[in-house]
């Protein structure tokens, strides 16, 4: 799909209006560092999905069983945090979890909540997207963290308070919407539901899928989530813990 000049500017301002205030170049972290080459002219036009069905009652459905799901399993978790917690505070210097602000629904700004996987240092040298379990910045425990997915756990309390869900798309840092918009221009779409802890992404391909490819299953699951989708999701969530695929 190609675009003019003219088109392309307009498509990417009505793109973020709807969704997300972009921060100025003044309000970006100086820099940001890819783990992957953007080749010059490299252009991705995601599809505009337009104005999105309300459905109230999987709406309604989902945010229930965010509750009552998220109350259960921090129940359950109590002593397992404690003891991943003891473990963090053992293999590597620095806070047992890690706080950073993310955008949300419709560009809404929230802190996440994980158990820290990388070393305090980790952005010395600027922002930086994740290369999977090529990263260096990961201790070794963190490795075994990121694997089993147990350092996403914590967000069960963003999605307890409403923050999250348990499935969407993964919400990302400001400064990476600004910095795919450049060139995957429709990426802010991803903002027209409520972030997850898991999502279709998540399970298709995780760290190894770049971000174009990325948003193109977040999309898909835009278009068509419904009960039936989100249990799908879950079971294929469990598969990944055990199994590792798209944990890298």
């Amino acid at each position: 799909m190609s675009i003019s000049t003219n088109e392309k500017k307009n498509k990417d301002i009505s793109l973020i209006e709807g969704y997300s205030e972009v921060a100025s170049a003044s309000e970006m972290p100086v820099s940001v560092v890819l783990p992957f080459e953007v080749k010059k002219g490299e252009e991705y036009y995601i599809e505009d999905i337009g104005k999105i069905a309300k459905k109230p009652f999987y709406s309604f459905f989902k945010r229930l069983f965010d509750i009552l799901f998220s109350l259960f399993a921090l129940s359950l978790l109590i002593v397992p945090f404690i003891i991943v917690a003891i473990i963090i505070k053992c293999s590597s210097k620095g806070s047992v979890f890690y706080t950073q602000e993310r955008l949300g629904y419709k560009g809404k700004k929230f802190k996440i909540i994980k158990f820290r996987s990388m070393h305090i240092d980790a952005e010395k040298d600027g922002v930086r997207w994740s290369d999977g379990e090529n990263d260096k910045r990961i201790y070794k425990f963190g490795m075994f963290l990121r694997k089993t997915r147990i350092d996403e756990l914590p967000q069960l309390f963003c999605c307890l308070i409403g923050t999250m869900s348990l499935i969407g798309p993964r919400p990302e840092r400001e400064c990476f919407y600004v910095e795919f918009e450049k060139y995957i221009h429709g990426f802010s779409q991803r903002q027209r539901v409520k972030p997850g802890i898991t999502g279709l992404a998540q399970v298709s391909g995780g760290y190894d899928l770049k971000p174009q490819e990325k948003v193109l299953l977040d999309i898909e699951y835009i278009k068509k989530r419904s009960i039936w989708l989100d249990i799908k999701i879950m079971f294929k969530t469990i598969g990944v813990i055990f199994n590792h695929k798209g944990a890298k």
